[in-house]
């Protein structure tokens, strides 16, 4: 196993700045994900890792090794990519193969390891297949194995899942979770899906415009985002503008046109002034409906549309002129009258002030 360790990364392409100065650790044997919207430079920053990119600033280091300028085929890597880039006309096993014969491995030796790498993707039957005669979830096993079977000292995903079905996905997503920490890979996995960033990674780091706003495990990043732009890119989210009204150490007051809020910062290292203007961000779950005017935070208003969904329901709630997201698990106020008033509470732990 291997760190990553990027430091003052830059990357350019003519005027544009995909990447501007990035510093980021990768931990040995960690599944890390690189997430954010489309041209946020995820796949820059894989594709600087990997070798295809060269940066005008900064260094990349395998563990010890400065690795920044040298070429994809020599930083033993394994790649995958968002097509499976499976050669049509070899066999499964011929696929998998093909980077052990570059490196001139003997035949009993790619013969046994080829098989080793089927079996851990549970493809060991399909060996003599061709790749058209496979699903698309049986491909990406192929090319997960192919990735593996060199024996990588990292392992680089570029959205691999994209192509596949809802179902595959979630099957696949598992799949590769096991499948690295069995091999016990530092891997770094780039996606725009949240879910899938959610429910398989260590760690992630959330990029927009070439920046890495914030670094941490699923929990911290949907629990605590640091920034506006993370809380509503990360799940759906209730922002409310206020003015900070008091702070204390991480704890903060918020006013806003639906009452006061107390919360805690998202960012307490860039922590606002007292009087100035900021962003509440509250998650629909976090809320809870009664029709008794609970302690602590709680707002008053009226359940507007509703959408029962069995297990849940989703209600627009009605404050004045705001209107609250909540999602109540097992639901219970479905159907009532938009004349009814309740009240929507909920923990000063799920309320995220934010700067900007």
């Amino acid at each position: 196993m291997i760190s990553i360790r990027i430091e003052k990364l830059t990357k350019r392409f003519g005027a544009v700045t995909a990447l501007h100065g990035l510093d980021l650790t990768v931990e040995p044997g960690e599944l890390f994900f690189l997430l954010g919207p489309s041209g946020c430079g995820k796949t820059t920053l894989l594709r600087c890792m990997a070798g295809f990119y060269i940066p005008e600033e900064g260094t990349i280091h395998f563990g010890d090794e400065d690795v920044t300028r040298l070429a994809p085929h020599k930083r033993n890597t394994g790649m995958m990519f968002q097509s499976y880039a499976l050669w049509p006309h070899m066999t499964v096993a011929e696929n998998v193969a093909f980077g052990l014969e570059e490196r001139r491995i003997g035949k009993a030796e790619i013969r046994t390891k080829v098989g080793e790498a089927l079996e851990s993707v549970h493809m060991g039957s399909y060996a003599d297949r061709r790749p058209n005669q496979l699903s698309g979830g049986q491909q990406q096993r192929v090319a997960l194995a192919r990735a593996l079977v060199i024996r990588p000292r990292c392992l680089l995903l570029d959205e691999p899942l994209s192509n596949l079905d809802a179902r595959l996905r979630l099957e696949m997503r598992m799949e590769i979770r096991r499948v690295c920490k069995e091999f016990k890979l530092t891997t770094v996995y780039v996606t725009h899906d949240q879910k899938e960033a959610l429910s398989v990674s260590d760690r992630m780091a959330v990029l927009d415009g070439g920046h890495i706003l914030q670094v941490g495990t699923p929990q911290q990043i949907y629990r605590r985002p640091s920034r506006k732009t993370v809380a509503d890119f990360i799940g759906e989210t209730n922002f409310i503008p206020g003015t900070l009204s008091a702070l204390e150490g991480a704890k903060a007051r918020v006013s806003t046109a639906v009452g006061d809020f107390d919360g805690v910062l998202g960012d307490p290292a860039r922590p606002p002034a007292v009087g100035s203007a900021v962003t509440v961000s509250i998650r629909p779950e976090c809320l809870t409906i009664s029709a008794s005017r609970p302690s602590g935070n709680s707002v008053a208003g009226r359940i507007g549309q509703s959408v029962y969904l069995g297990e849940n329901a989703q209600y627009d709630f009605v404050s004045g002129s705001t209107s609250l997201k909540i999602l109540e698990l097992n639901p219970r106020f479905v159907d009532r009258s938009a004349t009814e008033e309740f009240h929507a509470g909920l923990s000063p732990e799920d309320v995220v002030v934010l700067k900007d």
